[in-house]
């Protein structure tokens, strides 16, 4: 299928382009086209499958629903990005550099959605993480190349921990297999299944921000230009949701690992917003929220594994195409509200109060499908519990971002201008609400008439009023505040405060300092590879 190869080949084309220095500097104004290929797949080529020729390496390509789903939101975000980095760029020298980095990024983001085998998931995946450096960098400062240094330590290692659970995954499979269905079908019965998964999930977990592995997060959000924060918030990070979808068993019931999966999973739901409500910057406060709403897909997974259910990766990936759209809306709006004039609370804020809550599941919005999606997965006993607190949480710590939103300063009237950057925010903003209404029908199978029952709306609804009117609290009396800037933390202090959340939130902001040491970073890391070694090395 001519749009299987197109949604790789074309990006990989124009950045090929990319070698004349005339072409490259202005590739920025045609990068939304790269996408367009990707959008296409999504909505003619599900069900389809592509082998390439020797010559590229004999990679596999197909489509199936969740990876569909996937990449049509994926698609789109890059679509809007594009528009929006265009005018963002405008007479920026960096733009050629940017262009580059940017098209090798997008190539990866969009094809490990359409990646049939080992070799192909792991070299798009790969691509995806690593040309991301070049767009975390690309400031140049001090603290950008730092940054990148951790990012890019920390990609490799969740690499490196891929290629060995992939390469044991090959071994482990019959006649040489390298399908993934193929080799996922032997893993239960692989005498090595512990290893294989606990590199996994390690692997994907890293790219999910899953605690503690997160601390890449909060820092490449906030060093890369707004448009790439977009796009690697929203769309990238999905490179380690559609891997759980692919690499985790479906319809085999394996509840120790479940168990693993929901503990970690909430554990980074719940450290995200307590990490989060202490942030002074918007962006880092957006990137807290991936991490605490990525850690509640982790969960789902997990409830899925304990079950053998096979309809968690359509729930999953559902799930990940609101986030999808509503976190890089979100993103697009951060760097919007500074340069907008006397409409920037009615253009700006309203619809981004209707992006933040609506992760919370604000009823009526696509958020509130997600939440629906997942709720027979996370089912009515302490894990739908954990998930009802977890949405009053994520209402809290969206209501906190919408304050620290209306508190940048006003930015100059200078280009980049406020008016070109509307249209592809706006869009995204419409798109994460209409998308899942359209999809929830027509793909889940869900029911319009019981999601807009006095009942569901209730359940949505209380969380939210709950979680919003803390965060308006704590805004509005929540005393003085210690403000610590770049991604560190803002400690509320005041006797309204209690007194334990006050001391869970010094020891939260501590350690999450402490990872962010490089060091300590290192340490981790080689501690992690000696224990994974000894894990392999021992009989299973």
């Amino acid at each position: 299928m001519i749009w299987l190869g197109a949604t790789v080949g074309v990006p990989l084309a124009m950045l090929l382009a990319c070698v004349l220095p005339g072409v490259r500097y202005r590739m920025t104004n045609w990068l939304a086209l790269a996408a367009v290929p990707g959008l296409g797949a999504a909505l003619f080529a599900s069900g389809a499958s592509l082998d390439l020729p020797p010559l590229l390496l004999r990679l596999r390509l197909s489509l199936d629903g969740p990876g569909a789903l996937l990449l049509g939101a994926a698609a789109l975000l890059w679509i809007a990005g594009g528009v929006y980095a265009a005018a963002w760029l405008r007479g920026d020298a960096r733009r050629g550099r940017i262009a580059v980095w940017w098209l090798l990024t997008l190539a990866g983001s969009l094809g490990v959605f359409i990646a049939a085998d080992l070799v192909s998931f792991y070299l798009l995946f790969s691509m995806v993480s690593l040309a991301a450096y070049g767009l975390v960098i690309e400031g140049a400062t001090p603290d950008a190349l730092r940054v990148g240094l951790i990012y890019v330590a920390l990609a490799i290692f969740g690499e490196a921990l891929l290629l060995m659970g992939f390469v044991m995954l090959a071994v482990s499979a019959p006649d040489g297999a390298s399908l993934i269905r193929d080799v996922v079908a032997a893993l239960p019965a692989s005498p090595r299944s512990n290893a294989i998964l606990t590199l996994i999930i390690l692997g994907f977990g890293v790219k999910l921000g899953m605690v503690p592995f997160h601390v890449w997060m909060p820092i490449t959000y906030r060093t890369a230009p707004v448009p790439a924060a977009a796009v690697l918030s929203g769309a990238a990070v999905k490179a380690g949701v559609i891997g759980l979808i692919r690499f985790l068993p479906s319809g085999v019931a394996l509840p120790g690992w479940g168990q693993v999966l929901v503990v970690l999973g909430f554990i980074s739901a719940f450290y995200g917003v307590l990490a989060g409500v202490r942030q002074s910057d918007p962006r880092t406060v957006l990137a807290f929220s991936s991490v605490s709403q990525m850690g509640v897909v982790i969960a789902v997974f997990g409830m899925g594994l304990i079950a053998g259910d096979t309809g968690v990766a359509l729930a999953a990936a559902f799930y990940g195409v609101h986030h999808t759209l509503v976190k890089g809306g979100l993103f697009l709006g951060v760097g919007l509200a500074p340069l907008a004039g006397a409409w920037r609370n009615r253009l700006v804020l309203v619809p981004a109060a209707i992006m933040a809550l609506g992760m919370a599941g604000l009823p009526l919005t696509g958020g509130f499908l997600a939440k629906l999606a997942i709720k027979p997965v996370l089912g009515d006993g302490l894990a739908g519990l954990l998930g009802t607190v977890s949405s009053a949480a994520t209402a809290l710590l969206m209501t906190h971002f919408l304050f620290r939103v209306a508190a940048l300063p006003k930015a100059a009237p200078a280009p980049p201008p406020g008016r070109d950057l509307r249209w592809p925010w706006l869009a995204v903003a419409v798109a994460s609400v209409l998308v899942p209404w359209g999809l929830y029908p027509a793909v889940l199978g869900g029911s319009v008439t019981y999601a807009l029952s006095a009942s569901s709306l209730w359940r949505s609804l209380w969380p939210v009023l709950v979680g919003g009117g803390l965060g308006f609290a704590m805004q509005r009396w929540g005393g003085s505040v210690i403000l610590v800037r770049d991604s560190n933390v803002i400690v509320p202090v005041s006797a309204r405060v209690d007194r334990i959340m006050i001391g869970l939130g010094i020891a939260v902001e501590r350690f999450d300092i402490v990872l962010r040491e490089w060091p300590v970073a290192m340490l981790s890391l080689i501690a992690m590879a000696v224990a994974l070694a000894v894990l392999m090395l021992a009989p299973i």
